[in-house]
């Protein structure tokens, strides 16, 4: 088998609970209000470093789809759902777009620190 190159990712990102592996960029969540099951999920333009399953045909709650497993390319953990193809017409948006489970990412919100700032003292210095 070959190396894995991971693709890294600018500012703020949704990570692999399991490993930390970069998934998607926060600007590119499409919907929050997504459900799989009892649990709740976001849809995405764009997700990296997964790897797809088969397509299935999968009976949902807003009709039938035939999806793809995502599953991350580093740890092999199942992830969520690719939309190939919506059969009902008022779910076409949905196609080439990503479900990924909310229990199943982590956000993670990269904070700025100033590498250049410097301990100050209020006291003089002793000579």
């Amino acid at each position: 088998m070959g190396r894995i190159f991971l693709i890294e990712l600018d500012g703020r990102t949704y990570r692999c609970r399991f490993c930390d592996s970069a998934l998607a960029l926060a600007g590119d969540v499409l919907s929050r209000n997504f459900n799989c099951g009892r649990r709740r999920a976001y849809l995405f333009s764009n997700v990296v470093n997964i790897t797809l399953g088969p397509d299935e045909e999968r009976l949902m709650l807003s009709g039938l789809h035939t999806v793809e497993d995502i599953f991350c390319c580093c740890c092999g953990q199942i992830l969520g759902w690719k939309y190939v193809i919506a059969h009902d017409q008022t779910q076409k948006y949905k196609e080439g777009k990503f479900v990924l489970e909310r229990w199943r990412i982590v956000e993670d919100v990269a904070e700025l620190f100033n590498l250049d700032a410097r301990l100050g003292s209020s006291d003089a210095e002793s000579p």
